[in-house]
């Protein structure tokens, strides 16, 4: 793990994370995740099988955080949220409010372009049963410091979920007790960004109701409205 802290734009301090570099394709931290990906690579040889690296410019003022790759999605791929359910959602509803353009053709070289937005997962490899542990995702997280660093222009993060929304709030030092985590929320994070946070677009949640296409496409309306053209 990265030692050090300094001061973020908030005032709050992270790990020291200048020279941190996204994860190697064999990356060594979570023995858990080592261990499944190496089962992967043996099953599925021609696939990714790999920490998924994020997708879009540093220079986007939107970031979306998921959960973690999909098996059979973005760790068969190589981009985040790309050959599942999950993505079908998420890309038709980009394209709809403008962050993204071309088409989504669930394949990394659809040509499908992101404007001012990029997107990411709060754990890079994909876990056993979609279920990364607390300790993973706190292993993860300098990752996403570096990420929120880097991203100078930032002024909204979608969360999609509640485990990449605890990611998000501790990864900007705040406490989570001050801003639980709901569907629509909004929490100011500090440095003139703000949190929006969705329930996952799983199938799971879109098959049970929990969450609908018009309730997804909600939060992303507001993060259009918030950031103007």
């Amino acid at each position: 793990m990265i030692s050090g802290a300094h001061t973020t734009r908030n005032g709050r301090p992270y790990p020291m994370t200048q020279n941190l570099t996204p994860p190697g394709h064999d990356c060594p931290l979570c023995p858990r995740l080592v261990d499944y990906r190496l089962r992967n690579r043996a099953a599925f040889p021609d696939k990714f099988n790999g920490p998924v690296p994020s997708f879009g410019g540093l220079d986007a003022r939107l970031l979306v955080v998921g959960l973690a790759p999909g098996l059979r999605g973005a760790n068969f791929t190589g981009r985040p949220f790309t050959g599942d359910y999950a993505g079908d959602l998420l890309y038709a509803t980009l394209l709809k409010f403008g962050f993204a353009t071309g088409q989504y053709l669930e394949r990394p070289d659809d040509g499908l372009t992101l404007v001012d937005a990029r997107i990411t997962n709060a754990v890079r490899c994909v876990p056993p049963e979609n279920k990364p542990t607390p300790e993973e995702s706190h292993t993860c997280r300098p990752f996403l410091v570096a990420e929120l660093e880097a991203m100078t222009r930032l002024k909204a993060v979608v969360a999609l979920g509640s485990v990449s929304h605890t990611s998000v709030i501790r990864t900007f030092g705040l406490r989570q007790a001050a801003h639980p985590f709901g569907h629509g929320a909004r929490h100011n994070l500090g440095g003139g960004v703000t949190l929006f946070d969705s329930y996952h677009c799983s199938r799971y949640n879109t098959n049970t109701g929990r969450l609908t296409d018009t309730m997804f496409e909600d939060v992303f309306k507001a993060v259009r409205q918030y950031l103007g053209t």
